[in-house]
C-alpha cells in the first residue's frame, strides 16, 4: 500500500452511515478529529495505513474487503454498460470502470439503474414498431398524434385567433350567433327534440339552409356548436392549411386534427383572445367569474387558458387534464413544459382522480414531482350529456396545472399559500421511483425488486437501496 494512502472517501461514509455513526461518533472511536473524518470522506484527505488499521480494529472489518475492489457483480454490470452501442464512440479503460465502482458505488448503482431504464424504454419501443410494421398506418395512435402536434405549438394558433376575433366583432354587430348564420349564409338555427337528432347534437341540412341543434343542449354548448359550424363554414381553408403542418400519415389523424382545430375557433370567437386576456387578468383566473361572463362553461373555459400563448400577449401557461371515474384520460392539452404532459395523469395521489366525492367544488393542490419541481392544481368535476329525464350523462373531472412560480396570479392561491410538504406525485408508476409510495400500482423501470420471504414491506413493492 502507498505511504501516502489511498482515496476511499465513499466507501469510508457508507460504511459509518451502515454502522449508524455520526462523523464525531466515528471520530471518537478513531481517536481523530471529526473534520478529519469530513475531509476523508469527501476525498480530499487519504486513508492512510494508521487509519486503516484503527478502522479495522474498531469495527472489526476484514480489511482486504475494505481496500479491495467493489462488489465482482457491479464490476461487470459496469463494464457490460460501456460496452453498449450507445456509448461505442467513448473510450473507457478497464480501470476507470473499476475506479468508480470501488470510489463511488453510489454514482455505479446510479448508472446502472439509468441504464437498465434506457434499455427497458428500448425495448418497449422495439414492440411498438414492431407492431406497427405488422398492422400498418392504422395502427398509429391518431389521438397521440394530434396531442404531440397541439403540444407543438403550446395549444397556440394566432392566425386562427386573429380570424376568430373578426368574425367576434362580426357577430356582434349582427346580434348573435343565431342572427349571423341568418344573416350571412342564409342558414336557419332550429332546435329539435332528441328522437328528430337521431344520435346527433348538430346537423347541418344544406339542402333546407338549417342547423339543426339538438334541444338537449345548454346554452353554452348550443353556443359553442353554433360557433363550431361557423369555423367549418368560414375558416375551412385556413384549418386545413395548418393541419397540412402536421404531415399526418392517415385520414384518421388529420379528421381528429380538423376538428380539434375547429373546436380551437369556436372557443376563439366565444372567447375572443384580447377581450379574453384581459377579463383572466382582472377575474385572476377566476374561472367559474369568467364562465358566467362568456357565457361558457367551466370546462370550456379552463380549456381556452390553455390557448393564451399568442407571442408578445402570454398568460400563465397551464397543463389541463380530463378523466373519467375509471381513470381514462379523454383529454390532454399543454401550453407549457410539463413533465407529465405526454404520459402522466394517473397518479391516484392527485385531487384531479379524488373530486368526485365532491362535486361541483373546486379543489387546490399543490404538487411535487420526485425531481422537486412544483405546481398548483385546481381540480373539479364536470358532466356531459344529460339535458333531460332518461337521457344519460357521465361525469368527469377536469384539472389545470401551473409551474408554482405562476401561482399567485391565480385567486386559488390566495387562500392555499405554498406549503412546505406538497403533495408528493409521480408521472406515472412506472416512471416514478418513490420507493415509499402506498399507492403505487407497478414496480417503476430500472429497479430491483426485493423478495418478500423473510420481510414483507409495508408498501406494494420493495426494493434494492444498491
Amino acid at each position: 500500500m502507498d505511504m501516502q494512502g489511498v482515496y476511499l472517501g465513499p466507501r469510508l461514509r457508507r460504511l459509518r452511515r451502515d454502522l449508524g455513526l455520526t462523523q464525531a461518533g466515528m471520530a471518537a472511536d478513531l481517536d481523530i478529529s471529526p473534520s478529519y473524518i469530513a475531509l476523508m470522506e469527501s476525498n480530499q484527505r487519504p486513508l492512510t495505513a494508521e487509519t486503516l488499521l484503527r478502522l479495522a480494529k474498531a469495527y472489526k472489518i476484514d480489511f482486504s474487503e475494505f481496500t479491495n475492489a467493489a462488489a465482482p457483480d457491479t464490476v461487470s454490470r459496469l463494464q457490460a454498460m460501456v460496452k453498449d452501442s450507445i456509448l461505442m464512440d467513448v473510450d473507457f479503460g478497464s480501470l476507470e470502470v473499476a475506479d468508480v465502482a470501488h470510489s463511488f458505488p453510489g454514482v455505479a448503482e446510479a448508472l446502472l439503474r439509468l441504464h437498465t431504464a434506457y434499455k427497458e424504454g428500448q425495448f418497449a419501443l422495439a414492440d411498438k414498431r414492431r407492431q406497427l410494421t405488422s398492422e400498418g398506418c392504422d395502427a398509429l395512435d391518431p389521438v397521440a398524434a394530434v396531442r404531440s402536434f397541439l403540444s407543438a405549438r403550446r395549444n397556440c394558433f394566432p392566425m386562427l385567433d386573429a380570424a376568430s376575433e373578426k368574425l367576434f366583432a362580426n357577430i356582434t354587430e349582427a346580434g348573435g350567433l343565431t342572427e349571423y348564420l341568418q344573416t350571412h349564409h342564409k342558414i336557419r338555427v332550429r332546435r329539435l327534440p332528441s328522437n328528430v337528432m337521431t344520435g346527433s347534437v348538430r346537423r347541418l341540412d344544406r339542402h333546407r339552409k338549417e342547423l339543426l341543434i339538438n334541444e338537449i343542449l345548454d346554452l353554452p354548448s348550443h353556443q359553442f356548436q353554433l360557433a363550431q359550424q361557423l369555423a367549418y363554414l368560414e375558416f375551412d381553408e385556413a384549418i386545413l392549411s395548418t393541419v397540412a403542418e402536421g404531415r399526418f400519415p392517415n385520414d384518421n389523424t388529420r379528421r381528429l386534427a380538423h376538428r380539434a382545430l375547429a373546436a380551437y375557433c369556436a372557443a376563439a370567437t366565444i372567447m375572443p383572445y384580447a377581450a379574453f386576456a384581459r377579463a383572466v387578468d382582472s377575474r385572476r383566473y377566476d374561472i367559474e367569474l369568467l364562465a358566467r361572463q362568456f357565457g361558457t362553461s367551466f370546462e370550456q373555459t379552463a380549456h381556452r387558458l390553455t390557448t393564451l400563448q399568442k407571442p408578445g400577449q402570454e398568460r400563465v401557461p397551464f397543463f389541463f387534464i380530463r378523466v373519467d371515474a375509471a381513470g381514462n384520460i379523454s383529454k390532454r392539452l399543454n401550453s407549457g413544459n410539463f413533465p407529465f404532459a405526454r404520459h402522466g395523469g394517473g397518479c391516484p395521489l392527485w385531487t384531479v382522480h379524488q373530486v368526485f366525492t365532491t362535486p361541483r367544488k373546486v379543489v387546490t393542490q399543490w404538487l411535487e414531482l420526485p425531481e422537486g419541481q412544483r405546481f398548483f392544481s385546481i381540480a373539479r368535476t364536470v358532466s356531459a350529456g344529460g339535458g333531460a329525464y332518461g337521457m344519460a350523462s357521465v361525469d368527469r373531472s377536469v384539472a389545470l396545472v401551473c409551474e408554482a412560480h405562476h401561482a399567485e396570479k391565480l385567486i386559488y392561491a390566495q387562500d392555499h399559500p405554498q406549503i412546505e410538504s406538497p403533495t408528493p406525485i409521480g408521472i406515472t408508476c412506472s416512471l416514478c421511483h418513490r420507493t415509499a409510495c402506498a399507492a403505487r400500482s407497478e414496480p417503476p423501470l430500472g429497479r430491483q425488486i426485493l423478495p418478500d420471504n423473510l420481510r414483507r414491506a409495508d408498501v406494494p413493492y420493495g426494493f434494492s437501496d444498491s
